[in-house]
């Protein structure tokens, strides 16, 4: 690893050369045969296995450094890693393995009067920059992801996890060398020197097509303000739950619970609770109590409080904040449309939930709210690629580019015409 004092232009030199490498291994990636990719993912989740102890070791150590910084519970949640955490990583890498290859898949075919035939066929971005904090098994999925749809890519972990994803890492290069791939179609950048980012970030002389930041906010923010690449990335996750007054209640409680705090720390937990305010007396309660009795704490409006003493006021910025915490803001609602007026105003888009029997009310929820995911008679801990079945996602996008919602090996591609002809000129 470079040194923190390691100079700009040091940096400089370093990234430059992980973009030209990686743009010398998307070429060779791009027509790699799917029986290559999928020989290297299987080798790579062998490694990953066998490395366990090499990986739990490392990790021990990102985790200590960061007790000592006294990270929030909710990141060292998401850096910690067990065997069980080591195994998914295996497991999604296979689940990978498994998908269709994208490259060459024929989106569309027509023929035209003048007999020229026309195909949209799908061809991979090239390089992708990944820079993510905390997570390190990112590293892996992403990693997997842009291999199986032919991109090459350059990931960037944050200082917290740089032990635990150099030695994922070195599992993956593993497998690249044992199945015959260029072992530069996965770098990690191996500093902690924030000028590394700010490289990425200006795409390395070119080399980079798109950039996918994984983390907190400050450093989307950064990432959306400077990159001059394009960006697939979500800003933060305020996810609501709208239980309406035809929700079967015992359902609402159970989907409540579970999308707040089955998992507190991703970006997929519920933030904020809306209930239909004719369903004030029956469905309230039960669902609150569910969630204090379980350790989440309750910021309710003044008529939530009013309803339920163990409710504390609610602020005006709580409606905009992403906790990853157990706690969760409640309000009343009129009824569907009030939920979608108050999505509209506060959400981030990226996914909303609505607890329903009326499927009227679903419908409008659906047709009307302009979030990434929506989900009915669900929890909102579902908003995840691996969820979704795409193997693993290597981040959830809400803007309006082609890819939204989870990113997998579809949205990491994009296309290009094949137009055959027989002779045929323009007049």
């Amino acid at each position: 690893m470079l040194e923190q004092s390691a100079s700009r232009g040091d940096i400089a030199e370093l990234m430059a050369a992980l973009g030209r490498n990686a743009r010398q291994a998307s070429a060779r990636l791009a027509t790699a045969p799917t029986a290559a990719k999928d020989s290297a993912l299987d080798a790579m989740a062998d490694a990953i296995l066998a490395g366990r102890n090499n990986i739990l070791a490392a990790n021990v150590i990102d985790m200590k450094n960061a007790e000592e910084a006294d990270m929030a519970p909710s990141f060292r949640d998401r850096l910690k890693l067990d065997a069980d955490r080591v195994k998914a990583m295996a497991d999604g890498i296979r689940a990978i393995r498994d998908l269709k290859d994208p490259v060459g898949d024929v989106i569309a075919e027509w023929s035209r009067p003048n007999g020229l035939k026309i195909e949209r066929v799908r061809t991979p971005l090239g390089v992708i920059g990944v820079i993510y904090e905390s997570r390190p098994n990112v590293t892996a999925d992403a990693g997997a992801l842009c291999l199986k749809a032919g991109n090459s890519v350059i990931l960037r972990g944050g200082s917290d996890s740089i032990n635990s994803s150099t030695a994922i890492h070195d599992c993956l290069v593993e497998g690249l060398k044992k199945a015959g791939l260029p072992e530069h179609a996965i770098q990690i950048v191996p500093t902690t020197d924030r000028a590394a980012v700010g490289e990425m970030l200006k795409g390395l002389d070119g080399a980079i097509d798109v950039i996918v930041p994984r983390g907190g906010r400050s450093l989307v923010e950064r990432v959306q303000s400077e990159a001059r690449v394009p960006v697939f990335a979500h800003l933060e996750g305020l996810c609501h739950l709208y239980v309406d007054k035809s929700a079967d209640i015992d359902m609402a409680v159970k989907i409540a619970v579970n999308s707040k705090l089955r998992r507190t720390g991703i970006c997929g937990a519920a933030e904020t609770l809306l209930v239909d305010r004719d369903a004030a007396d029956t469905h309230l309660a039960p669902v609150l109590t569910a969630l204090a009795e379980a350790g989440c704490e309750i910021r309710g409006s003044d008529e939530v409080c009013a309803r339920f003493d163990k409710a504390k006021p609610v602020t005006e910025a709580d409606w905009s904040t992403e906790y990853l915490d157990a706690i969760i803001s409640v309000a009343l609602v009129d009824g569907v449309g009030g939920a979608i007026d108050h999505i509209a105003r506060w959400s981030s888009n990226h996914t909303e939930a609505v607890i329903a029997e009326d499927p009227a009310v679903v419908e409008r929820f659906f047709n009307e709210i302009d979030s990434a995911i929506l989900l009915h008679n669900a929890s909102t801990q579902f908003a995840d690629g691996g969820e979704f079945g795409m193997g693993a996602e290597i981040g959830i996008a809400t803007g309006k580019m082609h890819a939204r919602g989870p990113v997998g090996v579809e949205q990491l591609t994009s296309f290009k015409y094949r137009v055959r002809g027989s002779g045929q000129t323009r007049p």
